[in-house]
């Protein structure tokens, strides 16, 4: 997961930048066309900026997509790749060529270049680390290819054509919502509200405790007992047995991560806790089983979601084939795209289920 670019990359772009919420690919095949505006409709006012139907589902200009992500050592990161895969799959006109995954920076840096060199019509790249990799950004921009940026953000706005990613301080205001509205319709005075982050130095997990502490000050709470894991199901489990025996009183918990919550939860079991309920983080299939049976303590869970880099293939294809995104009226693929984050709870869980990624 990554560092969100909402502060410093829409800052940055002087030309067009939207946040939209996309979902499996689906928002990107609806209807819309580059066909001028019918001369009937007028030439000013409202109806002149609309745009005409068309279906950018349609195949189009072949074009070959490379794609280039780290090693699938997280759930999350596995469905990322898988979900890149199974989307250029339904295109006809996609060749999508993959490079071998890898953690190590130097690796990926030179992977991306094999996929320059072979002159591919669009690039996916979920670095490592986003500073890291703005290089071999920048050069397959220099060459012509337009790079689609996921999740990680590059240093520079000249690396990428378009950035695709989800919201890390929306996140935490998601979170804190619910837990501040369900606390409050309950009654609850002077909660105790405890937060298991993921690694701590890591900007998304700063942005996501924020975005956390923000929206629960507007119910005039605040968090309480707060530990940070590594994004694992052990450290998840060795954490939250700390905090937990640490605060022998909660009402409400959130972790930041899906994949990190099955030791959570585990660790809870074992302590025999129930008198709190939590949220989790990510959007994990698992998780939202486990929210659709409603026998845990788990009731909520806020998205970001690996369906961004399905995507992402999307926006690659119509870049590539110069063509517009559906539904907008400019004929261009936004320049930065930030996913909401939903929040699933057992009203919505089964419309959200087939975007769950297994932990």
């Amino acid at each position: 997961m990554s560092d969100h670019p909402l502060s410093r990359g829409l800052r940055r772009r002087g030309f067009l930048t939207a946040a939209l919420g996309v979902g499996a690919g689906a928002a990107l095949t609806g209807c819309t066309s580059n066909a001028p505006v019918n001369s009937e409709q007028g030439g000013g006012g409202a109806n002149a900026a609309a745009a005409p139907a068309g279906d950018n589902a349609e195949p189009g200009t072949p074009v070959t997509i490379g794609f280039s992500a780290p090693a699938a050592d997280h759930g999350w990161i596995a469905a990322i790749a898988n979900n890149a895969q199974a989307q250029a799959e339904q295109y006809p006109d996609v060749t999508f060529e993959p490079v071998n995954p890898t953690n190590d920076i130097t690796q990926q840096i030179a992977a991306v270049q094999t996929l320059i060199n072979r002159q591919v019509d669009a690039l996916v790249i979920l670095p490592n680390d986003g500073s890291q990799l703005t290089s071999v950004g920048l050069q397959a921009m220099d060459a012509g290819i337009p790079v689609i940026n996921l999740d990680r953000i590059f240093d520079s706005p000249l690396a990428y054509r378009t950035w695709i990613g989800g919201d890390n301080y929306g996140m935490g205001v998601s979170a804190g919502h619910y837990v501040g509205r369900r606390l409050q319709e309950a009654g609850v005075a002077n909660p105790v509200i405890g937060e298991i982050a993921g690694i701590d130095n890591l900007p998304l997990t700063q942005q996501r405790s924020q975005g956390f502490t923000d929206a629960l000050a507007t119910y005039g709470f605040s968090v309480g007992p707060r530990q940070a894991a590594d994004f694992t199901a052990a450290g998840g489990q060795r954490v939250a047995a700390n905090l937990l025996q640490a605060a022998p009183q909660l009402d409400a918990l959130w972790n930041h991560d899906d994949d990190q919550g099955i030791g959570v939860l585990a660790a809870i079991n074992q302590a025999g806790r129930d008198e709190f309920f939590m949220v989790g983080g990510a959007g994990s299939a698992n998780a939202m089983r486990e929210i659709q049976a409603d026998t845990s303590v788990l009731k909520a869970t806020v998205t970001y979601s690996p369906s961004m880099a399905s995507s992402a293939v999307s926006l690659a294809r119509l870049v590539a084939q110069g063509r517009g995104m559906s539904d907008l009226a400019e004929r261009e693929v936004p320049a930065s795209i930030t996913l909401a984050s939903a929040t699933i709870t057992k009203d919505n869980v089964e419309s959200y289920l087939p975007l769950g990624f297994e932990s």
